[in-house]
């Protein structure tokens, strides 16, 4: 019976050792930090250093909250992917924000378009996830036949991709990406398709080596996209499509959104600064078009939903040639009540802190950079409110109501400083 017991005993510790060999090990119970590969859930500790050593999966049905102030390091040699089949919930503070990142020796003008680890991927299982006061840099790495993405076929599912920042593909599920920045990676920042979408006041820059969109929309979206910052995306600022089988079809209300010198680096058709195409329904309204590579542009093969509505957006194009981008014809979609000028110079912004003959083709930014707006600027009490958007109601993750904010009387994503 002792020796039946003995062994009983031993499976059991067995068990529990491989168990947490999946999940965080060595995790200091005071500070909470730790290292992760395998299987992970639960709660990481505000504050605390979590080392991701190989890929890591939050398993369907169970949660995994990040904490204010905790710094999630992805190890660059073996560039770890994170992969959601159940929720995440990234709940930082403007004080404390997360950061997923590398080591501080790795973050180096050499690696400022990242690939140094993958991404954050939700499978269609994922039902919520939330990036608040989050900073996501150093991504985008390419997938191989050992990615975890290709094996359990993730995003695209073959090996050879760039991987996105972030992807998310439940039509059913729910995607909060608010006070959040994107920076140093490789490709798309956000690859999204489906879902009750909310992206509101985040900054999107220095990112895309020969491709990539801040925010990729596809098939399945109904999402509200304000008061974010875009800045030298390499292709576009929004690409928003109705691509794929995915019902419910796409509807994006983007509103309030400041686009700086997005889209030569990619000097094709589709290099631009907002993209529609394959019957996407769009209402575009409030946003800043400032020095970016054309205005809205459709795809005349596969245009947006006729339903669209666009308006009181405003350009401003330092040189002629920028200029001439911003002129209504069949491809070039102008709105009621746009302010677009047909001279260099017109219609400046009156940034408090910005060069405007700034190099296009420049992704580095400045973080003191300021877009708010001087008096007398024309963005200001131009605005156009009173529109629908899908998510004023607000969206509930964990148990919090996130809501999409009021359009303002102000065009682009900053007043008046």
């Amino acid at each position: 019976m002792k020796a039946k017991q003995l062994m009983m005993c031993l499976a059991l510790f067995t068990g529990v050792f491989a168990g947490c060999e999946k999940a965080n090990i060595d995790v200091d119970p005071d500070t909470g930090n730790g290292s992760a590969i395998g299987e992970v859930s639960g709660i990481w500790k505000r504050g605390s250093v979590q080392r991701i050593t190989g890929d890591i999966i939050i398993p369907e049905g169970q949660s995994l909250v990040i904490e204010e102030g905790v710094t999630v390091i992805m190890d660059a040699a073996t560039k770890p992917e994170i992969i959601v089949r159940g929720n995440l919930y990234a709940e930082g503070s403007q004080a404390f924000p997360i950061k997923f990142t590398v080591e501080e020796a790795l973050r180096t003008p050499e690696n400022k378009f990242g690939r140094l680890w993958g991404g954050i991927l939700a499978a269609p299982s994922c039902a919520e996830l939330l990036l608040n006061y989050t900073i996501v840099e150093y991504a985008g790495a390419t997938t191989s036949d050992a990615s975890t993405s290709v094996k359990q076929k993730l995003y695209k599912g073959k090996a050879g991709e760039n991987l996105p920042a972030l992807w998310f593909a439940n039509v059913n599920g729910k995607l909060v990406v608010t006070n959040s920045i994107f920076r140093n990676l490789q490709e798309d920042c956000t690859y999204i398709e489906g879902g009750k979408i909310i992206f509101a006041n985040n900054r999107f820059y220095t990112t895309g080596v020969t491709g990539g969109e801040a925010i990729n929309l596809k098939s399945g979206c109904l999402a509200d996209v304000a008061y974010n910052l875009v800045y030298s995306t390499n292709t576009n600022a929004l690409k928003l499509s109705n691509s794929g089988d995915k019902s419910p079809q796409t509807y994006v209300v983007a509103y309030n959104n400041t686009l700086i010198n997005t889209g030569w680096r990619r000097p094709t058709a589709k290099g631009g600064s907002i993209w529609v195409e394959a019957t996407v329904r769009v209402s575009i309204f409030n946003n800043l078009f400032a020095n970016t590579r054309f205005g809205i542009k459709r795809d005349t093969k596969a245009p947006e939903d006729s339903r669209s509505l666009f308006g009181n957006n405003l350009y401003y194009g330092y040189d002629q040639v920028t200029v001439n981008q911003f002129q209504p014809n069949n491809e070039i979609v102008a709105g009621s009540n746009d302010i677009i000028g047909t001279a260099a110079g017109a219609n400046d912004p009156k940034f408090v802190n910005y060069p405007l003959d700034n190099n296009v083709n420049s992704p580095d930014f400045n973080t003191s950079w300021d877009f708010h707006l001087l008096a007398g600027s024309p963005a200001l009490n131009k605005g156009r409110t009173g529109f629908t958007r899908h998510h004023a109601a607000g969206i509930t993750l964990n148990g919090v109501l996130y809501q999409s904010p009021e359009p303002s009387t102000y065009i682009g994503a900053f007043g008046a400083n």
